[in-house]
């Protein structure tokens, strides 16, 4: 992105600046390209091998929107990551974005169920609030504030052209989207950036989100410059990629909490075994491995094989002529008894409410305190700091 040189007090200079320029804007759009692709690839590959290294070099911020309880699909997309990265010394922030409920919905809902219900989740996977921040978008404000500046960083062409944000666009079906959906991939790159975070694990369709975090990053140092002379005041985040499967939901289509067809994480096995009966396969008896021609039948079978049943191929070589009900049972004996431990813990954790509490204070204390620094580095950079 060119930048020019402009007069401090000019919009129209500030539009000279890059900050309404195409190339911003392309640069978004080919985030996800092969190209981009092939290149996060590789550079998350490196960051893979340099974690047990030098775990010390990196802050990882990830977060989850509270608007229902977690299921298995947050599970192996990005839950199952958190206690390995915490543990090989990387420090860790999981974010409860609680503001982010109300992006694309017109309420809360039961905000504080689900908010102690996430936290619970958190820690039930092995997310240790001793080495680990647990903390709520809501209870740090100065996090919030820096969505002003940033806002003045980006343009409403840009902001649409986001992936996200022209997809919800699409699906609005003639209702008028909010400001805040709009500004959405802005509030992420405010979450992202406060707490210095330089390591965001995402899948690819992610990545667009990233890349405007990074370019807002940029355009603060270009435009408003440093603090401290010898470094911006944002570092600038980099993605982890991750390797999730796919998985679908019960009844073969998109796994989602408003539809309903989800096991979450804190079910009993009872309940897990009733909705596995019910899951969607086809009219085939023999089981095969077939994603492209099979989807349902796959779809179990890969969910077996992720809690411990082994391979899908294999697995669906064993069962042979067993037929979809054969199937089920496996799938449902595999899940139960992978989330067996993980639901125990859970079950002591969700009944202990001031425990919950206290974690959820701890961490946005800490989250506070660093937020509130980086809002000072903003002011001193803007300056502002009188």
């Amino acid at each position: 992105m060119t930048q020019h040189d402009v007069t401090a007090d000019s919009p129209s200079g500030d539009a000279a600046n890059g900050i309404a320029g195409t190339d911003a804007g392309e640069a978004l759009s080919r985030s996800t390209d092969a190209a981009s692709l092939a290149r996060s690839q590789a550079r998350s590959a490196e960051i893979e091998a340099d974690l047990d290294i030098n775990p010390g070099r990196y802050r990882m911020l990830t977060g989850v929107r509270p608007t229902g309880n977690m299921h298995l699909g947050h599970y192996f997309g990005t839950m199952h990551s958190w206690q390995p990265i915490q543990d090989r010394g990387v420090d860790t922030w999981i974010l409860v974005a609680d503001y982010q409920v109300v992006t694309d919905r017109d309420g809360v809902g039961p905000i504080r169920e689900r908010v102690l219900s996430l936290v619970a989740d958190t820690l039930a996977v092995g997310v240790d609030p001793q080495r680990s921040t647990i903390f709520a978008h809501s209870a740090v404000p100065a996090a919030n504030q820096l969505m002003l500046p940033f806002l003045s960083l980006v343009t409403e062409s840009e902001l649409h052209r986001n992936p996200t944000v022209k997809a919800e666009l699409e699906a609005t079906d003639g209702r008028a989207m909010t400001g805040l959906m709009l500004t959405y991939p802005v509030h992420q790159a405010a979450d992202i950036l406060f707490c210095q975070a330089n390591l965001v694990p995402v899948g690819k369709d992610q990545l667009p989100h990233l890349e405007q975090a990074r370019m807002i990053a940029q355009r603060f140092d270009k435009r408003y410059g440093r603090a401290v002379k010898e470094h911006p005041v944002f570092r600038r985040p980099e993605a982890l990629l991750s390797q999730a499967p796919l998985l679908l939901g019960l009844d073969g289509e998109k796994m989602s909490k408003s539809r309903h067809n989800t096991i979450e994480l804190r079910m009993s096995a009872d309940e897990t075994s009733r909705l596995l009966k019910k899951a969607k396969t086809d009219s085939d008896r023999h089981i095969t491995y077939d994603p492209e021609g099979r989807p349902e039948v796959a779809n179990l079978l890969t969910l077996a094989s992720l809690c411990g049943a082994g391979e899908p191929q294999a697995l669906a070589e064993r069962i042979g002529d067993g037929g979809a009900g054969t199937l089920k049972r496996v799938t449902t004996e595999a899940v139960n008894e992978f989330f067996a431990p993980i639901r125990a813990r859970r079950a002591e954790l969700i009944a202990n409410e001031d425990y919950l509490l206290q974690v959820l204070a701890d961490g946005n204390a800490k989250a506070n305190a660093v937020a509130e620094q980086t809002l000072d580095a903003v002011r001193t950079a803007m300056h502002m700091n009188y």
